[in-house]
């Protein structure tokens, strides 16, 4: 792991040229539902992630956002900050006043030695709304797609200029939610829009996570590893459900205990020499899948098959 200064103290930063192992923090603390987990403490996620082999961590919800404050804290642990999500409201405010919210991030970030912002557009979601099912999504209109793929073009060059690539992520309950919306914002968006395949909002949405990694493995910024179990979901989806009540009901999973063919997505990923992070990631109740265990569970599992295909 290799280090650099920063206002005098050591941060350890990603490495540039190969794939690490990070975890999002959710499988201590949620973010959607930050009752799960909330008495857990920032401390205990980092260390036990550590413990178990993770070289990074996403933000989350008890992470402070001040660089000088969170790089030192990274440190002590032996960790640094893969990435960290932005919650973006381009259909609602335009690219320029987008651009100016994002820059905080984009500093904090840039500062502890991140490669790639991970970006959503939130606007209308319900992805937090227990009680509305997922049908009740926003969508774009026809006439809205080619503004917003500009709009969003001119937001990640903005981030390419700082030295980021902008990761979108597609995420149950959004605008960009299934396969085809998917398709559709990245063939009508400039090169400097990435991609965040997450394995789960995909298969949950319907798609197929190991043509999405064939088909754009050279755009892929960032991963999401999640698995999904598959009777879960697909009642799940059958009745119609919130996004609340599928993580409830324990639709996701670590990598290991679920029906993603993982062997397949890290292939593809393998094949177009994907240098990124594999981040474990499954929204689940702490209570009922206890955040130690799963969190190893996941990293021998994706570290097993990331060997096995070449990428670690």
């Amino acid at each position: 792991m290799a280090e650099r200064r920063q206002e005098g103290a050591t941060v350890l930063s990603a490495k540039k040229t190969s794939v690490q192992l990070g975890i999002n923090p959710l499988t201590w603390s949620n973010d959607d539902l930050p009752t799960l987990g909330g008495e857990t403490t920032l401390e205990t996620s980092l260390r036990e992630g550590r413990e178990v082999g993770y070289t990074g961590f996403e933000l989350g919800n008890k992470f402070p956002r001040d660089p000088d404050i969170l790089g030192p804290i990274l440190a002590m642990h032996g960790l640094c900050l893969a990435s960290g999500w932005f919650s973006g409201g381009l259909m609602a405010h335009g690219a320029k006043a987008e651009i100016e919210a994002i820059k905080p991030h984009v500093h904090l970030l840039k500062s502890l030695g991140c490669k790639a912002l991970i970006y959503c557009d939130i606007t209308g979601t319900i992805q937090g709304e227990r009680w509305t099912p997922l049908s009740r999504r926003p969508r774009m209109r026809a006439d809205q797609w080619q503004g917003f793929c500009a709009g969003l073009t001119e937001v990640a060059d903005f981030v390419a200029d700082q030295g980021l690539q902008l990761a979108y992520h597609h995420h149950m309950g959004t605008l960009i939610e299934q396969r085809e919306e998917v398709d559709r914002m990245l063939d009508g968006s400039g090169e400097s829009v990435g991609l965040l395949i997450d394995t789960g909002h995909m298969f949950f949405s319907g798609g197929d996570p190991v043509d999405l990694a064939r088909t754009y493995a050279e755009r892929t910024y960032h991963v999401h590893c999640k698995d999904m179990r598959h009777d879960i979901t697909r009642d799940a989806v059958n009745r119609d459900t919130s996004f609340i009540d599928a993580l409830l009901a324990g639709s996701f999973a670590v990598p290991g205990d679920g029906c993603i063919d993982y062997p397949a997505v890290l292939k593809a990923l393998a094949d177009a020499d994907y240098d990124g992070w594999l981040i474990v990631e499954a929204e689940q109740d702490p209570s009922v899948a206890p955040s130690y265990a799963n969190a190893k569970r996941g990293f021998d599992h994706l570290s097993r098959l990331a060997t096995e295909a070449g990428l670690l």
